[in-house]
């Protein structure tokens, strides 16, 4: 199984256009889920972006299972990019899902100097409890989903290792709704 990540751009009226999609897309999200399609997801706090991790058997079949979600079909998402992960740390668990904007995670991106050892942190990093879960794609680019609300601790958490470029290290709010 491949696992991607889909990065979605919301509507500029997100949060009053969702509202008459939400119950489907949630129905929808969270059977994907059950069937072992979707990983994890969520919006950033102010809707403009959102992160989707989606289990799939070739690549393309990440397409249908965006362009089926009915915030793409109503709008409520505007455009969408995948990316593949060559190397991905799975999640220990399932948590519940939470729609009401508590849990505060931080997503976050960078280059990887040495990707193999980096890896090792990554494993130390889950283990720890600081990451949800996290890999890295064919350039080395890293993204991690990291347990803290904070940024400058989820980037100081990886670049403390020295495995990172810590220049390219940046961060950004989710809200991990499952």
């Amino acid at each position: 199984m491949i696992v991607c990540h889909v990065g979605v751009t919301g509507a500029p009226d997100y949060l009053t256009r969702r509202e008459s999609h939400r119950q489907a897309h949630l129905e929808r999200i969270i059977a994907l889920r059950v069937r072992g399609f979707c990983v994890a997801g969520g919006p950033a706090p102010d809707g403009r972006t959102a992160d989707l991790f989606y289990r799939v058997e070739q690549p393309g079949d990440v397409t249908r299972l965006v362009e089926e979600d009915p915030y793409f079909t109503g709008g409520v998402w505007t455009a969408y990019h995948v990316r593949s992960f060559s190397r991905f740390l799975e999640p220990w668990a399932q948590p519940p899902v939470v729609i009401d904007g508590s849990r505060r995670v931080t997503v976050v991106e960078g280059l990887a100097a040495d990707a193999e050892m980096a890896s090792f942190a990554l494993i130390e990093a889950r283990g720890a409890g600081r990451m949800v879960f996290g890999g890295f794609f064919p350039d080395e680019q890293t993204l991690a989903l990291m347990r803290t609300g904070d940024p400058d601790e989820a980037v100081a958490s990886l670049a403390e290792t020295g495995l990172w470029k810590p220049e390219t290290l940046r961060a950004r709010p989710l809200l991990h709704v499952l």
